[in-house]
Order: structure tokens, then sequence, then C-alpha cells
């Protein structure tokens, strides 16, 4: 992607310009009334839960109130463009995260650019996906499974929470890379995709670790193989699905953005503020809690692995021809 090209390169010439930048009185006084950070998804979802965490953080952090404002939508486009729409004044920020990568080739028609419009603050959680299986389902490793759909092309249902979801992405390129065929299922959101599998009627499910984890330590989900490039912390007794599937890996992030043109002393005063808060250790202990890792980067390594996650999965979503319903 030449976009993406170019993203980098002025994220580089970014940072080698910050000591050079004046502090601004701006920043010095932001923030001097109560922002709203913008989230696309309903009250009660992980995304949600961590837009609140980062919420309170700031608020203790900063001494101005930090609100969540949930606009549902659009696979969380319609909060994203409302924050490209919005004064580039600190004071609207967003919630941001891989569904809004994979929506910048899902959707054909949006009305902005996410690379170009949105500017990445900073990282707060990182987390990944997991292999589940209903008990019944008569493979035991990821090997088995493998071995299993091979036998019976077309037969084996994969859930998902949605067309465009992250465990539909996460599947397509396990699909791929392991050169599998299997009868897609999708859901309107992970919760049912996983009460579907809980009751049998679907047989798999490429399911974020965070939702799925209580059900796999109470034994009533299967758990075959992680997504990440390492052993979760979680789920430490299950492999990585590329042990067996080499140059599979697959994960999820959640991030603040703001719109582009934001002033950078603002920027990179929320990356400090951000990144102390997720240094202390009651809040490492509550991401841990959900099954997720802390997203700890400066605001020009935060911004360089946006352009390259969006630009990996863009490209899966091309070659599957998958556009959100």
């Amino acid at each position: 992607m030449k976009l993406a090209r170019r993203r980098l390169l002025q994220f580089a010439a970014a940072a080698a310009a910050l000591p050079a930048l004046p502090r601004a009185a701006s920043a010095q006084v932001y923030p001097s009334r109560p922002v709203r950070i913008v989230i696309g998804f309903a009250p009660g979802g992980v995304s949600d839960l961590y837009a609140r965490l980062a919420a309170q953080m700031l608020s203790e952090r900063l001494g101005q109130q930090f609100v969540v404002d949930n606009r549902t939508g659009a696979g969380g486009s319609i909060a994203t463009e409302s924050v490209v729409r919005a004064a580039p004044d600190g004071y609207t920020l967003l919630l941001t995260g891989a569904n809004d990568a994979f929506n910048t080739a899902l959707y054909d028609r949006l009305s902005f650019d996410y690379l170009r419009d949105i500017e990445p603050v900073a990282g707060l959680v990182h987390f990944e996906g997991v292999l589940v299986v209903h008990p019944a389902f008569p493979a035991t490793t990821a090997p088995a499974f493998i071995t299993q759909v091979k036998a019976k092309p077309g037969r084996v249902t994969m859930a998902s929470a949605g067309v465009g979801s992250a465990p539909h992405i996460f599947w397509e390129l396990f699909k791929s890379t392991a050169g599998i065929d299997m009868v897609h299922v999708p859901y309107r959101g992970e919760g049912p995709a996983l009460l579907d599998l809980l009751g049998g009627q679907v047989q798999a499910l490429m399911a974020t670790i965070p939702a799925s984890i209580e059900y796999i330590k109470a034994g009533r989900l299967r758990a075959l193989a992680v997504t990440g490039a390492a052993r979760s912390e979680a789920l430490r007794d299950v492999p990585i699905l590329a042990d067996f599937v080499p140059g599979y890996e697959a994960g999820g992030w959640l991030g603040i953005a703001a719109p582009r043109n934001t002033p950078m002393e603002i920027v990179e005063k929320l990356n400090s503020e951000i990144n102390a808060g997720l240094a202390d250790t009651k809040i490492r202990s509550r991401i841990s809690e959900q099954s997720a890792s802390v997203f700890i980067a400066s605001h020009a390594e935060f911004s360089k692995s946006v352009v390259e996650y969006t630009d990996k999965w863009a490209k899966v979503i091309r070659a599957a021809n998958i556009k959100a319903e």
C-alpha cells in the first residue's frame, strides 16, 4: 500500500523532529474541560470495558472527566467517522482497534480514510484468538482438527461473530494458510456464536480469549491452539497454531486515537499519561484478569503498528473477497 508506506515515513519524520518541538500553551493546560472517548460498540462488551478503563485512568491522572460515548453501527465506522469530523483539539477521542483496520478493506464507500484522517495516540491492550471446539468434536489437537476438516471438506461448521469480525478474519487466514474448507456460520456478535457452540449447533470458533476463557477453564469448550506468536499467559498449556500451520499469526488490539491535525503536544501528553497508567501494577492486573496484555508504545511506535496491521489484514480480506453485510 502506497499510503501505508507514506504514513510510515511521516511517523519516522515526526519522531525524529519531536525533541525540537516547543511545548505549546494548549498542551500545558489540556484538558481544561471534559473529554469524550467515542466507541463504536454497545455498553457491556469487551471494547466498552477497556474504553471505561481508559476513561477512568485518564480522569484520575489528568484531573478532568473523560466520558465514554457509545455510537454503534457499521462495525464501528459510525463512531470513527464522528471522530474524523470532530474538532482536532483533543476533546474528542476514539477507542480504535482491529475493527477499524479491517473496515478499510471491508467497506467500499467509507466517507473517510482511516490511515489519513485518524491520528493514533496510544495503545491500550493486545488480545489473541483461540481455536475452540465443542467437547463432542472428535479432534483433541489442532493437527487432528485439520485432518478431520480435510476429510470432510465443506461439512464442518465454523462460527464467527459476524462477517468482518475478528473471529471471522482470523479464521479466513487460518483457512487459506492451512488449505481447508469449512462452512462459515456468522452470528451477530461473539456472545451468540459462543452460545450456539456451547449448545452444539456449530462445531468450532476462532474465539477471542477474553470472551471464551471461562468456558475453556470450565471444560465446556476445548482449546486446540492460540493464534498469537507465543503461548498465552492465560492458556499456558495450549500450543500456538503456528506450530502446526507455519506462518500463521493473528491477534487484535485496542488503543486511543484522535482526529487528524490534533496538536502533537496533546497527542504526546495523552500517550505519556496512558503509558504511565498502563505501567501501574493495578491496571496491569485488571487487564491480565481479562486475559489480555498491556500495549505500551510511543506515539511513533503505535502509529507504525497501526499502519502495518491495517496493511496485513487488508490483503487477507481482499484475497478472501470479504465484504461487510
